[in-house]
Parts: structure tokens; sequence; C-alpha cells
């Protein structure tokens, strides 16, 4: 009986920018809700930061994110292009070309170039944008829905500690939110080595280390200075 598994690299693009969006909507907001909190503010000051963080947080991953992933695509439509124009003026040694990639792989020669025919005559580029370019349907750039995703999973993170700041006692903001944003944190960074088939504690180690830092950190400045810079 075959055993079946599902490999988890065609998880790597929406677990990335999920993962990255969730975890600085609940790093950054957090860290400022602490950081004025430490302050010495008031509640209404405390959740006016915050959700000013969530609002310039939000728009600037999908700023990010769409600026950054639209390079890409330029940067793949123009390989395409170009394939496409030496596909139409050599054909032949493109071909070859497809053979020889076939070749160092580890099919024969007879058999890469049988192959490289058959793909050729199938839909030449796609053959080429996949085996010599490396683009494929599933990591092609989408500029918008990475930009709408990441700003998303930025509001999901940042809205935990800002419902926490609105609920809990005034004296105890600074504790709840760390507290609670901590473990979600984990709980986060967990789910996503499991997702990615690594090891879950070093996972969530890794967003709680850092977590802690940037959290602590804005307490120090949020006391010493009574601002958040």
């Amino acid at each position: 009986m075959s055993e079946h598994h599902s490999h988890k690299s065609q998880r790597s693009g929406w677990l990335r920018a999920a993962v990255l969006g969730a975890n600085d909507g609940i790093v950054s907001t957090a860290s400022l809700i602490i950081g004025v909190s430490a302050a010495d503010s008031s509640r209404e000051a405390i959740l006016l930061a915050g959700v000013a963080g969530l609002v310039a947080g939000a728009l600037s991953m999908a700023a990010g994110e769409y600026v950054s992933v639209s390079s890409q695509a330029d940067v793949e439509q123009a390989d395409l292009a170009l394939e496409r124009r030496s596909l139409k003026h050599n054909r032949e040694w493109e071909t070859q070309e497809l053979a020889s990639i076939y070749r160092q792989r580890g099919l024969e020669p007879k058999l890469a170039d049988e192959v490289a025919r058959q793909l050729m005559d199938h839909d030449a580029l796609e053959a080429h944008a996949r085996d010599e370019i490396g683009i494929t349907d599933v990591s092609r750039a989408q500029p918008l829905v990475a930009a709408l995703s990441s700003a998303a999973m930025f509001t999901i993170g940042a809205g935990v500690p800002l419902l926490v700041t609105a609920l809990v006692p005034l004296s105890q903001i600074i504790v709840a939110v760390s507290a609670v944003c901590l473990l979600l944190l984990v709980m986060l960074g967990v789910a996503a080595a499991i997702a990615g088939g690594a090891s879950p504690w070093r996972g969530g180690l890794r967003v709680l280390v850092w977590g802690a830092l940037a959290m602590g950190l804005s307490a120090v400045v949020g006391r010493l200075f009574g601002v958040v810079v």
C-alpha cells in the first residue's frame, strides 16, 4: 500500500503573509499600548494611540506588501516577455535549452529531448516559465491579494490588545495586554510551525522572545520619558 503524504512548501506564500501580518499587528499595537500605559495615560489616550497604531500599521503593511509584490510581478512579466520573444525567434535553441535542463536533472539525453519537444508542443511558454525561470501558478506574484491579506491579518492581530485594553481595569492594562498577547504570539508561532512542518517549540519560542523584548522596551521608554517615541 502506498503512503500518501502532502508537502508543506506550497503553503509558504500565504503562511508567511498571515503570520507576518498577525504577528506585527499584535506586537506593534501591544507595545504601543504598553508604552502609553507606562506613561500613566488615561484609558482614552491609550485606546486612541492603539487605534491610530492599528490604522497606520494596517495601511503600512498593505502598502509595503503591494509595492514589494508588484516589483516581483514586474520582474516576472519582464522575464516572460523576454522568453516569449526568444520562443518566437529562436524556438529550436529554446527547445535544446529545455532539454539541457532536464538532462541536468537526471533524464537520459534521448528522453530529455523527447520530453522537451512534447512540452514545447503543449505549451512552450509555460514549460520555460516553470522549469527555466521558476514561475508557477502557486508562486506567481499577486500584489492586491498580498496587500489585502496582510492588512486584514494585521487588523485582526492588533484588535486583540485593543480589546483587552477596553475590558480590563486601567491599572491592569500592562499586565493583561502583555500576558494575553504573549500567549497569543506563542500559539501563533506554534500553529505556523506545525502548518509549515517545522518544530513547534522553536516557532513558539522565537515569537515569544522577540514579542517580550518589544513590549518590555516599550514599557521602559514609556516609564522613563512619559511618551512613546
